[in-house]
């Protein structure tokens, strides 16, 4: 079998490599090298799909293989990393359970998009790469900005954002997907936008600029979803 083969499958692992040890890190208290495993195994989650394109290799095995990689290291992980901060915020022992949901909905978002033939070219409900890099941030925000990101040392706030981001992993709404099937503008308008929005947010705000961008992705699917229907 040709080596080449395994060369995508090789950087799955290394994906669920990084979450796992992404794990370690929570459940040790060391919030920011596990929100780096999140970061890490982003670019190996990437990898692992241009890959297969690259190479023309593909199976089901590693469509399987990728499904379970993503949800320990853009599931279970972040999921003990909102566990960790509700954990440190409050002195309720049930309360910081509550950020398992976000576990659990992955699984379900994962489950639904490898059954779900609409999601080819559009994702419906927040991918669980995008919501795992919102939820990394936060000990980086609390860490630089203090007191007036206070907010999200609240319990019940993150309590909070575990809800509404588990139902938008599930929610019936689309929003776009970085597959271009041509390089020009002319029906990959929001696709560049997005793109450029996304550079400058990170270059001029660093780690606080990710939840703008997670947010500016929302806004814009919506809109492209309006535009689109309003074309048809």
């Amino acid at each position: 079998m040709s080596i080449k083969k395994h060369i995508p499958n090789s950087l799955t692992s290394l994906n669920l490599f990084s979450g796992m040890v992404g794990i370690y890190f929570a459940n040790t208290g060391n919030l920011e090298w596990a929100a780096y495993c999140i970061f890490i195994a982003a670019v190996f989650d990437f990898l692992d799909g241009f890959a297969a394109r690259l190479l023309s290799v593909s199976s089901e095995i590693g469509k399987q293989l990728d499904s379970l990689a993503d949800l320990v290291t853009f599931g279970v992980l972040p999921a003990f990393i909102l566990f960790q901060l509700i954990q440190t915020q409050t002195s309720i022992d049930y309360l910081p359970f509550a950020a398992f949901l976000i576990g659990i909905f992955s699984a379900i978002r994962l489950a639904k998009f490898n059954i779900d033939e609409r999601q080819s070219d559009r994702f419906i409900g927040v991918p669980t790469p995008a919501n795992a890099l919102l939820i990394a941030t936060l000990p980086f925000l609390i860490q630089r900005f203090g007191a007036s990101v206070s907010f999200l040392e609240n319990p019940f706030v993150l309590v909070l954002l575990a809800v509404i981001m588990s139902l938008l992993l599930v929610a019936e709404l689309p929003l776009i997907a970085l597959k271009f099937k041509t390089k020009g503008w002319k029906g990959n308008e929001f696709r560049f936008i997005l793109i450029g929005l996304g550079g400058l947010f990170l270059v001029s705000l660093g780690w606080a600029g990710v939840p703008l961008l997670i947010i500016t992705y929302i806004v814009l699917s919506v809109v492209e979803g309006i535009v689109h229907k309003n074309a048809q």
